[in-house]
């Protein structure tokens, strides 16, 4: 096991020998005399721990503990004083130390006060491993290194470390929503407490109520002879995800709303108040702002809702993302199937980049079970995905009249240099007419903008 080291900070030797010397048998410590030549270190390897002295010469312990934090936030600083100098121990509490020790030393006290530290970044660590090993199992709709992905994630990284902040996700069907709620979840405080997903579309309305907050025995017709916990309840401690929200009604809307003001909750049937804390995260496909307009959704409910607003990018607005995904899907059900599939032809590559994805990362997922369920491999072909002969390179189609071509000469054609001059020639020709906007060529050639982004980028025209 690699021992955690600990940064001694002190400008008196008698100190810096007496702590490195009880010390070092067990861990890894480096002394300094000056705030200045430890920052310096901790610039090129960050310690675990560090032992700062509030009276230093020259950069004082206050200063130097901004610093550190600043650099590392998460570094664990034990601050040394002198004496009791309360207002510089205020201060460096203030500003994020973990704890403080007084001069004269005291080793039983001094280590009583780093074991308490180093137990800290021990199970900091131990969370951190469970949430990374969680994430990498389970989300693997993020694969990729799109800038849009990784713009999301980035987020979702600073967002999730706040375990009360009520998130709304935004985007498309098959986007991935509820695997970005999750990954909030298990990058968050709750991790260890229960995700609990709610598709508000898929409950009836004469039902959310109960669903949500739950009933007391004899609270309506049918209701179970013990009661029931609500959705919410069950989310105590944890996160509690509302996929689909747009589609609350009214009534259910004001509950919530109150919920998320408060805390607090009625169970159906009941008059006892219940209160519990979890975090709220919301997803929809429709327009929340438009359905205020209309009526459909409260506008208090909104912002509340919606005090973080994360937008999920379609696969199409990502598109370097699709093979990484494709291939990763792939193996996912060669495994599950007991197929030995090895890749992807080249020919699905170039179908699977020129297919508009309508149904996101979920169609995808499905297309590629699809084809390794009826293909025989080695590699996964567009035949197999049931995409075959939709992107062929010579399919030239006309609004009007038919199209004539030279007559093939006696001694043949190289038909797919052919194809790439001729699908060069009306690229060049559709960017000239619409004066090098992408998206009206894109029409002028009827196709999607995704695919004509694709095609002049494989064809290398500027």
């Amino acid at each position: 096991m690699i021992p955690y080291s600990i940064y001694i900070v002190d400008d008196e030797e008698t100190i810096r020998e007496g702590v490195t010397m009880a010390l070092e048998a067990r861990y890894k410590v480096e002394a300094f005399s000056t705030a200045e030549t430890a920052i310096d270190a901790i610039k090129v390897k960050r310690p675990d721990l560090v032992l700062l002295d509030i009276g230093l010469p020259g950069m004082d312990g206050i200063n130097a503990l901004r610093q550190i934090k600043d650099l590392y936030p998460h570094v664990l600083i034990i601050m040394i004083t002198a004496y009791e100098d309360i207002d510089s121990v205020i201060s460096a509490m203030k500003l994020g130390a973990y704890d403080y020790v007084v001069k004269p030393l005291h080793m039983d006290s001094l280590e009583i006060a780093i074991r308490n530290a180093l137990e800290t970044i021990r199970l900091r660590k131990e969370v951190q491993l469970l949430q990374e090993r969680y994430l990498m199992e389970n989300l693997p709709c993020f694969i990729g290194e799109s800038n849009a992905i990784q713009d999301v994630m980035d987020f979702i990284k600073m967002v999730a470390k706040s375990p009360d902040t009520p998130i709304l996700i935004l985007g498309e069907t098959g986007t991935g929503k509820e695997l970005i709620a999750s990954a909030i979840h298990y990058r968050s405080p709750n991790f260890k407490g229960p995700f609990i997903p709610v598709n508000c579309a898929a409950i009836p309305k004469d039902l959310i109520e109960s669903e949500l907050f739950g009933y007391e025995k004899g609270a309506f017709s049918g209701a179970k002879a013990s009661g029931k916990k609500g959705l919410i309840e069950e989310a105590a401690n944890g996160t509690l995800f509302f996929d689909e929200v747009g589609d609350l009604g009214p009534k259910a809307q004001a509950k919530l709303l109150r919920f998320l003001e408060t805390g607090e909750y009625y169970r159906v049937g009941d008059t006892g108040k219940y209160s519990i804390k979890t975090r709220v995260v919301s997803a929809t496909n429709k327009n929340l702002e438009h359905m205020i307009e209309e009526d459909l959704f409260r506008k208090d409910l909104y912002f509340r809702l919606a005090v973080v607003k994360v937008e999920v990018p379609s696969l199409n607005e990502r598109p370097s993302d699709i093979i990484p995904m494709a291939k990763h899907f792939l193996y996912e059900f060669s495994r599950k199937f007991g197929k030995t599939f090895t890749g992807l032809s080249s020919g699905t590559v170039d179908a699977l980049m020129a297919h508009s994805w309508t149904g996101n990362v979920r169609e995808l997922r499905n297309l590629v079970e699809r084809g390794v369920l009826v293909g025989k491999g080695p590699e996964l072909t567009a035949r197999d995905l049931g995409i075959e002969g939709q992107y062929e390179a010579g399919d030239l189609k006309q609004a009007k009249g038919e199209t004539t071509f030279a007559p093939l000469p006696d001694t043949g054609i190289d038909l797919s240099l052919v194809q790439e001059s001729l699908e060069k020639y009306y690229i060049k020709e559709a960017l000239k007419l619409a004066g090098g906007n992408e998206s009206q060529a894109a029409k002028l050639l009827n196709i999607n903008h995704h695919t004509f982004r694709y095609r002049k980028k494989k064809l290398q025209i500027e």
